[in-house]
């Protein structure tokens, strides 16, 4: 082998196709584009959601409720994960960075904490919202609540 005999993999190069070029070549006449109408013609391109004349899907469904710009989304934790938590790492605060640690949550999200089980263990909760059913059982087994 040496550079006079190079050249690359079968089938990996390819010549462009010259269209409208004369029909010896052939791909003159319609250039590939078949006979007449609209998608024959130059400067043609489909609008989005077009559907040949046909009334398109956007719309033909109603439009559905609203989407509310200020509502604020948060991530839910129950007391009894909480519990489940400071038992199983002996923990007396938890915060963000504990629940981001635990894989409950990610750092940018926000925590709301529900009253779903029972809180035994006096612990010092900082989240950013509770409910109040929450925040009377937390205060009730001893514990405090840190609002962020």
């Amino acid at each position: 082998m040496n550079l006079s005999n190079l050249k690359p993999a079968a089938g990996s190069v390819t010549t462009r196709k010259r269209i409208g070029r004369g029909t010896g070549s052939g791909l003159g006449g319609t250039s590939t584009r078949g006979h007449k109408g609209q998608k024959s013609r130059s400067g043609y391109s489909k609008k989005v959601g077009f559907e040949g004349g046909q009334m398109p899907i956007q719309r033909r469904l109603p439009k559905y409720g609203f989407k509310n710009i200020n509502r604020v989304e948060y991530k839910a934790i129950n007391l009894e994960t909480l519990q489940q938590l400071a038992d199983t790492r002996q923990l007396t605060k938890i915060g963000i960075p504990e629940l981001v640690n635990a894989g409950f949550i990610s750092s940018k999200h926000l925590v709301k904490i529900l009253a779903k089980g029972d809180i035994t263990s006096a612990l010092e909760i900082t989240a950013h919202a509770f409910s109040k059913t929450a925040e009377e059982a937390i205060v009730k087994a001893g514990g405090t609540v840190v609002k962020l």
